[in-house]
């Protein structure tokens, strides 16, 4: 089997609160792989550290407050990105591990044109002259599907579309061929036609460039056809993993089947969509045993006290943080 391109081991990072509220645990154990080539699917609610996750994984994470906790592991092509020196870190980011982060008009810079953008990290990482670095950004743009990219490299971010601008992103992030995307959010400002647009963009790009892809969303509907696995995160936890067929087929864990629940369905427009009761605690206060038992319709006692592990499910590449894996029977009891 194929060595993985991006190894997360027990990720914990952590953020010190102000006037004395405590620690917040925004990512507490976190563990994945990505293959080269593949897409992996990052999928929670908001607050649940799909971001935190991200930008541990490039070392943006501000300090103070935050912290990476001694223990995690993240190594790239067998390198561990926590150990390295912030020279060559910078050799990576934006380079091999690029990232389009959830708001383009936040992370491009209004007084610079886009052009001078996009091509910034072709002079930074490969040493083009200015001159190739433009024609490398007007090449990107059409690349993007943005039309006449010969006048549009000497726009700025405000004579952009909300659309325009992500693709723009998107030129940013691939001017290097990274080996990895992390795309954080891509659509989640956008209306639904763009979004379906630039997942598209993402899809073919992928195949044309040959890189993995780690999408970060919310939205499992999302998901559904554009990612080859999927990992699900709740209050700073993996809680299930699995191929994306496999996940959608016979989701394993109780918070999955709510988000499932939650998605519109063609073949069911007038079905009343499910809500999950409650809302995800906050990162200083995670609950005792299972941290999803407070919103649960499945929970007893074992489920208050003891914290699940990751189960095998018994389905190759699929697990889940939850007691039912060991005793189904309580599924059925409480339907």
């Amino acid at each position: 089997m194929t060595e993985p391109l991006l190894r997360v081991r027990d990720l914990r990072t952590y953020f010190v609160t102000e006037r004395g509220a405590g620690t917040a645990r925004a990512v507490d154990g976190v563990s994945f792989d990505i293959f080269p080539g593949e897409t992996l699917g990052i999928v929670g609610e908001s607050g649940c550290g799909k971001t935190v996750t991200s930008l541990s994984i490039l070392r943006l994470i501000p300090e103070p407050p935050g912290h990476i906790r001694p223990g995690s592991f993240i190594e790239f092509e067998g390198r561990n990105l926590l150990t390295l020196a912030p020279k060559e870190l910078r050799a990576i980011r934006g380079n091999k591990i690029a990232m389009i982060f959830q708001e383009p008009m936040t992370s491009l810079n209004p007084v610079f044109s886009v052009g001078d953008q996009i091509a910034e990290a072709a002079i930074v990482h490969q040493g083009l002259s200015r001159k190739a670095a433009r024609a490398r950004a007007s090449e990107m743009l059409k690349l993007v599907g943005i039309p006449d990219p010969e006048e549009r490299v000497d726009h700025y971010p405000h004579q952009l579309s909300g659309g325009m601008r992500q693709r723009v992103m998107i030129a940013m992030a691939l001017v290097c061929h990274p080996q990895l995307l992390i795309a954080d959010e891509p659509t989640t400002a956008l209306d639904v036609t763009i979004q379906a647009q630039i997942l598209e963009l993402l899809d073919r790009l992928q195949a044309e460039l040959g890189m993995a892809v780690m999408l970060i969303t919310h939205d499992l509907g999302v998901v559904a056809g554009t990612v080859d696995r999927v990992v699900v995160m709740y209050a700073g936890q993996v809680v299930e993993a699995a191929p994306t067929k496999g996940l959608f087929a016979r989701p394993a864990h109780p918070y999955t089947e709510g988000l499932m629940a939650a998605v519109p369905r063609l073949d069911a427009p007038r079905a009343r969509l499910h809500a999950i009761p409650g809302q995800v605690p906050a990162a200083t206060a995670w609950p005792a045993g299972c941290r999803f038992h407070p919103r649960c319709p499945f929970a007893w006692e074992k489920c208050r006290v003891e914290e699940p592990p990751l189960f095998d499910t018994g389905v190759p590449g699929h697990a889940a943080r939850c007691w039912l894996v060991t005793e189904p029977a309580r599924r059925t009891a409480k339907a």
